[in-house]
């Protein structure tokens, strides 16, 4: 139960998604009680983004964040990674404008952070404590959320009328079961949606290569599914990474139909503004949240 960082700093270089641009990350270790931050260098300047649902800038098929008129793009699959092996304290550097798509899921990423290995240190873990049940959303789409011991997912997805079809998954977290079963889920789409997204300039980067791509008939990656069941899982996946934008662990059972990053964000958003209703050891994540002088802090670090 105590917190976690990596042991020394690894980097991957890939493709963006939606830019389609050359990309570098690295990953750092970081002192405990730091979160999540991602750190850019602009002209000889350090510019960090904390990893925080108040800075996120846009949910375009994907989440980016930003702060002092920078901004990172695509940052889910990384983040559910992050959460997924249990690892809160991180520097994220960003040499590009979005993190690599790698092959479409978290998978590449599981295995970068666990290559770098995982360490405890001396402080408790911050965590959420659901305290009240919740409903968020209506009839098309909705976040159900009780007090639960450990953090467990229902996810439903619905595509009636197309190969995908309806799709349920139930996660019980453990680092196990996330990166056997969660992990290697790739991100997903429809062939028409693709060319509708790159005529916005979105998805440049994407190929059969990071994404599963579906038409009329069924599935055109040649190698098929991971999972007969991938897209659900990769809906989950995203969740994992959307929901670590709280600022720490998440303990409770959440029922999700048809959620997105939009939504996912509103959600988060919802239980920060009203977290002396919902949530208990709030105190102790708002003291991470706000604390100390990041900038000067991560300046320190790197000079």
């Amino acid at each position: 139960m105590m917190e976690k960082t990596i042991k020394r700093s690894v980097k991957c270089r890939g493709q963006g998604l939606h830019t389609g641009r050359k990309v570098t990350v690295i990953f750092h270790p970081a002192p405990e009680g730091w979160g999540v931050v991602f750190l850019k260098k602009i002209c000889n300047k350090l510019v960090y983004i904390k990893a925080d649902v108040k800075n996120v800038v846009s949910t375009d098929y994907a989440t980016n964040i930003g702060s002092n008129g920078e901004r990172i793009g695509t940052v889910e699959h990384a983040l559910a990674a992050i959460r997924g092996l249990g690892i809160d304290n991180v520097i994220i550097e960003v040499k590009g404008d979005e993190l690599p798509v790698l092959d479409g899921s978290a998978k590449p990423y599981v295995d970068l952070l666990e290559s770098a290995g995982i360490c405890s240190t001396n402080r408790p873990k911050i965590k959420y404590l659901l305290k009240k049940s919740v409903l968020w959303g209506g009839f098309k789409r909705w976040i159900r959320a009780y007090p639960a011991t450990g953090f467990k997912v229902d996810y439903i997805i619905d595509f009636s009328g197309t190969p995908i079809g309806k799709q349920v998954f139930f996660y019980n977290h453990s680092a196990d079961e996330f990166k056997q079963n969660i992990a290697p889920a790739r991100t997903f789409g429809f062939l028409n949606v693709v060319y509708e997204m790159q005529e916005k300039g979105l998805a440049l980067g994407g190929s059969l290569d990071n994404a599963v791509v579906f038409d009329d008939k069924g599935v055109l990656n040649s190698e098929g599914l991971r999972f007969e069941d991938e897209p659900v899982r990769h809906k989950l996946l995203d969740f994992i990474g959307d929901l670590s934008l709280i600022g720490g662990e998440v303990e409770g059972y959440f029922q999700v139909y048809c959620s997105g990053h939009a939504f996912n964000a509103s959600f988060v958003k919802y239980l920060l503004d009203n977290h002396q209703k919902f949530l208990d050891n709030i105190s102790q994540v708002s003291s991470r949240r706000d604390s100390g002088n990041f900038q000067e802090r991560i300046v320190a670090t790197f000079n």
